[in-house]
Order: C-alpha cells, then structure tokens, then sequence
C-alpha cells in the first residue's frame, strides 16, 4: 500500500536521452522558415558589414597613397584629427547647421502645405501631385537646376525676377546679386528645403488624413477655435510624424554629396563632412583619414536611425492598438 503511494506520488523522471518530439518539431519547423532567407543574410553581410569592418580598420592606420612606405597603425590618430583639425571641424560644423536648417524648415512649410491640402477644393489630386514633383527629381539634376536656370547671374530665374519687379516701379538700376559667392550655403540650403519639403509633407499630410474627425467636431461644437484645434489635437497628433519625418531627413541630409559638389564645389566654407571625405579620399589619397570621417558620419547615422526605428515602432503600436 505504501509502495504504491509512494509511485504514485512522484512524477517519472525524463532522462537525459528521452527526445522531446514537439520541441525538435518546433526547432525544424522554426529552421524550415529561417533557410530560404540564409543566402540573402550572407549575402548582405558579405556587402555591407565586411567592406564597413575594413574601413573601421582602415581608419586605425596612417595610409597615404602619396607616401606608401610610411603605412603603418595610426591609434586613435586619424579620429583625433577629424575633431581637432580646424577644417575638418568646420565641415563638421557645417553638416550639422545644413542638417538642422534644412530638416527644420522643410519640416515647417511641409506642415502648412499639409494642413492647406487636407482641405477639399477643386482640383486637390493636381496640386497634391505637383508638390510631389521636386522630391522625385534626381538630386544631381535638381542641383544643377538651381545653379543654373535659378541662381546663375547672368540669366538666372531670381535675377530676372527682381528685374522685372524694379521695372515695375520705373527702376533702371535693379540688384543683380551672385547668389552663389554672396550667400553659398545659403543657395545650398535653399536647393535642399525645395526638394525635401514635399517629403516632410507626404508624412504630415498621412498623419493628418490619419486623424480621428470626431474629436475635432466636438471641439468645435464646444467652441474651440480653429488655433486652439490645431494646437491642442491636431498638432500633438502629428508629433510622431513630425519625429518620423525629421529623422528621416536628418539621415539624408547628413550624406548629402550632390547639392554640394554641384553647386559650389565646397568653395568658400560649404564643405560638409561627406564631401570633404570625397576631398581626403580622391584628392588627397589619406584613405585612413578619410575612414574615420566615414565612420563618424556611419555612426551619427546610425544613432539618428535608432530613434527613426523606435518612432515607427511606437507608431505601428499605437495604430495596432486601435
């Protein structure tokens, strides 16, 4: 009798060898799905990551192509360089400041453009889709636009504009300003918020036409104006998107090349860090030096696409939630 109170009261003992058939099935069915995608894994490590771990140990040394029998490893050097040398400081500075009015801006006129064409009129798809349009033009194309049928001197848009409004008021002596050697990062600025504000405003205008309508009716019955309705709903609505579209942004424009090397070719302090790598690696031949430029551009990319993913995550979360 105790005997078997005994056997009945314990549990049998799995060994070690006794296979656990819905674990091993788990496992296979788990690898049967992950397979397929193995050679496209390999094969994005073998492209991006390989060539990023050679440039991490490229930047570490002192390699020139002008002087080959002094390679050798540099430490900490090339880095020390990047941020105590005054002109790669200053394309530093330059990166940031092109960064911040660029995505500030655009992100600005591409809210008031959503908000205009959130409203309905005749002929919105037309006007939706001309606002589009300098976002899809090929950024070389669109620089070379502005340099030359917007901002050249001699018979550039701006200038015949201000000449046909001095005419206007009997002047025969209008301002025909170099907009290029006068105000370079400027006209460069200017290029860049044209063709990135519709992007901001793509964004803006979803998170708008995203926007619960009955919430806005309510305030409005209440009495709420139209100010207090976009500053106290509409405009904590759209915090997300003006996130996303910012990051967004910031991530382009810190490697923005073309603007820059077409329009002033890096002249009279416009260089930003992305075209002075292009200088160090081409002109001078300092591959480690321009390296470590890479890298630091790689990682403030990085830092600013780890809060673009933490952004779009929230906001799939919340729309989940819904």
């Amino acid at each position: 009798m105790s005997s078997t109170a005994t056997t009945r009261g314990k549990t049998p003992a799995v060994g070690p060898n006794v296979p656990n058939a819905s674990g091993g099935a788990r496992r296979a069915a788990d690898w049967a799905r992950r397979a397929p995608l193995l050679p496209a894994l390999v094969f994005t490590i073998l492209v991006t990551q390989l060539p990023f771990v050679a440039t991490i140990v490229i930047s570490f040394m002192d390699w020139n192509a002008f002087h080959p029998e002094d390679r050798g490893f540099a430490g900490f050097g090339n880095y020390v360089r990047v941020f105590s040398d005054p002109s790669l400081r200053s394309s530093v500075l330059v990166t940031i400041l092109l960064t911040v009015v660029v995505v500030g801006v655009s992100l600005v006129l591409g809210m008031l453009i959503a908000l205009l064409l959130d409203r309905k009129f005749m002929g919105r798809g037309i006007v939706r889709t001309m606002m589009i349009a300098p976002f899809l033009v090929v950024p070389i194309a669109a620089a070379l636009l502005w340099k030359h049928a917007l901002l050249n001197p001699n018979y550039g848009l701006f200038n015949g504009a201000l000449t046909w409004i001095w005419s206007l008021f009997g002047s025969d002596s209008p301002p025909q300003p170099d907009w290029l050697s006068q105000m370079p990062l400027i006209s460069i600025m200017a290029s860049l918020i044209w063709q990135w504000t519709p992007f901001m405003m793509l964004i803006l205008l979803a998170g708008l036409q995203s926007k619960p309508a009955d919430a806005e009716e309510a305030a409005r019955m209440d009495g709420a104006t139209s100010f207090g309705i976009f500053r106290y709903l509409t405009l904590p609505h759209l915090r997300q998107y003006l996130e996303l579209g910012g990051l967004l942004g910031a991530i382009y424009i810190v490697q923005n090349f073309d603007a820059v090397f077409t329009i002033t070719s890096g002249a009279q302090g416009t260089a930003n860090l992305p075209y002075t790598i292009y200088q160090a690696f081409f002109s001078a031949q300092d591959y480690g030096l321009a390296s470590a430029m890479g890298v630091v551009v790689v990682i403030g990319t990085i830092i600013v696409a780890t809060f673009a993913l933490r952004t779009v995550s929230s906001m799939f979360k919340q729309e989940v939630g819904r």
